[in-house]
């Protein structure tokens, strides 16, 4: 295997506004990622994805970005971005950013200038179309739930912009060749920052189908979703294509695609030897949950065979054509904990690390985002209004007007709320979990069982985090890292359906009980290396308990 540089990287997510605050303001910020950035290093994690800290409205949190060369100050300034790279980089850390390229916030200066004058140069840098007997130009919903994806230009008859998300975030004109040009040089900007790379959002949706036609509708508002018009739609690969020559290729950065909507004979093009990006999230089996490109009402009773088929299924075509990016939990999703780990008595820190072997040792490279490693749960909010998420107000809407009953509508907003993933991050057992100095946070904090906090986990031996520095100095550090990182993803059948099992390369076989039952198993002759709990047998895996073993020792 000829290794690229980023593949033997461990990576970490921070979503800054939740990660620490440092001038106890309420919002985490860049001085609270340095004072961060010790733990870390200690952790074993060798690059930090930062999620947006442009400057912004914040109406989606960061992803509506007004000015992508400026700092927001509610995160800080220029400067301490820049001493975050030197501080990460004393350490060995490198650093990536989000790159927001689909859209931009409405009150970024080209949209301004767009919507207040239709002869302005920036006009093309966005998607206006005239409306339709007073209606919008088409019947395609937002795809964050509820509404047209089309909002009338104020002071403007029948004339509305487009945008797949909210709208506040109007989506940019990939169409027009000065808008490319625009956004390379801005890319290229941050890469001389010394920024190691990109992960790159929802980069699927730059190409809408330009006849903009009317589909058929799959809901009672009588809109269709526009991801049927506007999702890896023909001709994106040209956009794709330029978008890494003209930027990634020549800087030899590394690139995270979030790029749903991909069916697994593309990713050759995505992620090939020529391929857009250096890999891609793959969301098949991380929304098994969920109906397949349906609102979250609509869930999905999975079995532990179904998650294992997804898996199995997109670590194979993944395999074939390039490198993948393994995950359980980002800003999107819900704690994994409460997603994956179907009885309640084990959402705890045993449930954590099961959870946690079954996928770092997956082909690709692992990534934690903020809290994972502690084994943070999701938070139970009362009422609707306690949602910071634009999307998970938009999905109880959407829930309502499709007839959900109102108490039914919010579990399913607290099961895959945004939110849970979004809450300041428990540094210690004080006031404010060590987050702050005392000033009431941006959003609520979680309820954490005793204990769930950096600073007594890392006294912990028997902790979460204690269990992910094990899992990362053993991809990273040991006899067996070369099996971990280059060795091939091999399925292991078994007689249980609840029990997920894998080898990689020659010498290390997985084996994950995701049940509350104990499973009889005959496990392989070996070295048992890494095991979830102080329990082994030969001939069973007690309840969510995961065992590595490296087998053919000697060979």
């Amino acid at each position: 295997m000829n290794t690229k540089w980023w593949q033997k990287e461990v990576f970490y997510q921070i979503y800054p506004a939740s990660f620490k605050d440092a001038n106890n303001d309420g919002v985490g910020d860049l001085r609270g990622i340095i004072e961060g950035l010790p733990m870390l290093h200690r952790l074993g994690i060798t690059t930090v994805w930062l999620s947006p800290i442009y400057q912004s409205p914040m109406v989606d949190n960061g992803y509506d970005i007004s000015d992508y060369q400026a700092i927001d100050p509610r995160f800080g300034s220029m400067a301490e971005f820049d001493d975050l790279m030197a501080k990460a980089e004393a350490l060995n850390i490198k650093v990536i950013m989000d790159l927001v390229v689909n859209h931009t916030s409405d009150q970024h200066a080209w949209f301004q200038s767009a919507i207040h004058d239709p002869k302005s140069p920036y006009r093309d840098f966005y998607i206006f179309k005239q409306g339709r007997d007073g209606m919008p130009p088409n019947n395609w919903r937002s795809n964050f739930g509820k509404g047209s994806s089309w909002t009338a230009v104020p002071g403007e008859a029948n004339t509305y912009y487009h945008h797949v998300f909210s709208p506040q975030q109007p989506d940019l004109n990939w169409e027009n060749p000065k808008l490319r040009q625009a956004i390379y040089q801005m890319i290229n900007w941050w890469l001389k920052k010394g920024v190691a790379g990109f992960r790159v959002d929802a980069i699927t949706f730059i190409k809408k189908d330009q006849d903009f036609a009317a589909i058929s509708p799959d809901g009672v508002d009588g809109l269709g979703k526009v991801k049927r018009k506007a999702e890896n739609r023909p001709g994106i690969e040209q956009f794709l294509h330029e978008l890494n020559a003209e930027t990634f290729k020549p800087a030899n950065a590394v690139t995270v695609g979030e790029a749903s909507g991909v069916a697994y004979d593309q990713l050759d093009q995505f992620i090939g030897d020529d391929g857009y990006f250096s890999m891609i999230f793959d969301f098949h089996y991380a929304d098994i949950d969920v109906a397949s490109g349906s609102e979250w009402y609509k869930k999905v009773d999975w079995s532990v065979a179904m998650l294992r088929d997804a898996i199995f299924k997109s670590q194979l075509a993944i395999q074939k054509v390039g490198w993948g990016a393994n995950f359980l939990e980002n800003h999107d999703q819900p704690r994994s904990i409460d997603k994956y780990i179907k009885d309640p008595a084990y959402r705890d820190a045993r449930g954590a690390k099961v959870l946690g072997m079954l996928y770092f040792f997956l082909r690709g490279c692992p990534f934690i985002f903020q809290g994972q490693e502690l084994g943070m749960r999701n938070a139970q909010r009362d009422a609707i209004t306690e949602f910071n998420d634009v999307s998970s107000r938009s999905n109880y809407d959407r829930a309502i007007e499709e007839g959900v009953s109102a108490q039914l509508a919010l579990a399913c907003v607290n099961d895959r709320s945004r939110d849970n993933g979004r809450v300041p991050y428990p540094w210690q057992a004080t006031a404010n979990q060590g987050f702050n100095a005392g000033h009431k946070p941006w959003l609520a904090f979680a309820k954490q069982a005793p204990g769930v906090n950096a600073q007594d986990e890392e006294a912990n031996p028997d902790s979460v985090w204690h269990f992910y520095q094990q899992m990362i100095a053993l991809r990273q550090q040991s006899p067996l890292s070369q099996a971990l990182i280059e060795g091939e993803f091999t399925p292991l059948s078994v007689t249980s359906d609840n029990v997920i099992a894998y080898q990689r390369g020659d010498r290390v076989q997985v084996y994950i009980n995701l049940s509350a039952e104990e499973v009889d198993i005959a496990l392989p002759d070996g070295k048992v290396v890494l095991n979830t709990i102080d329990q082994v047998s030969q001939n069973h895996l007690a309840p969510y308990q995961g065992i590595l073993i490296e087998v053919n020792k000697n060979e």
